[in-house]
């Protein structure tokens, strides 16, 4: 489990459910490249993502959510 302290998930998708945006905090990110974050949360989606046809998605530390997130 990704043990996320901060999940934003949005519909894009038109009320289809199935393409989604994505912004993912955990402290499991840290030390991680971009690639194996995204990685990390196919693979904890692997069942829903036969449904999804889309995600995007931010993978943030704690420390990048800081300096990221909205005002």
């Amino acid at each position: 489990a990704l043990k996320p302290v901060h999940l934003e998930v949005v519909d894009q998708s038109d009320g289809c459910g199935g393409k989604f945006d994505a912004v993912i905090v955990s402290d499991m990110f840290d030390g991680i490249k971009l690639v194996d974050r995204q990685r990390l949360v196919f693979d904890t989606l692997k069942e829903e993502m036969a449904d999804i046809h889309a995600l995007t998605m931010k993978t943030w530390t704690p420390a990048q959510w800081e300096t990221k997130k909205p005002a």
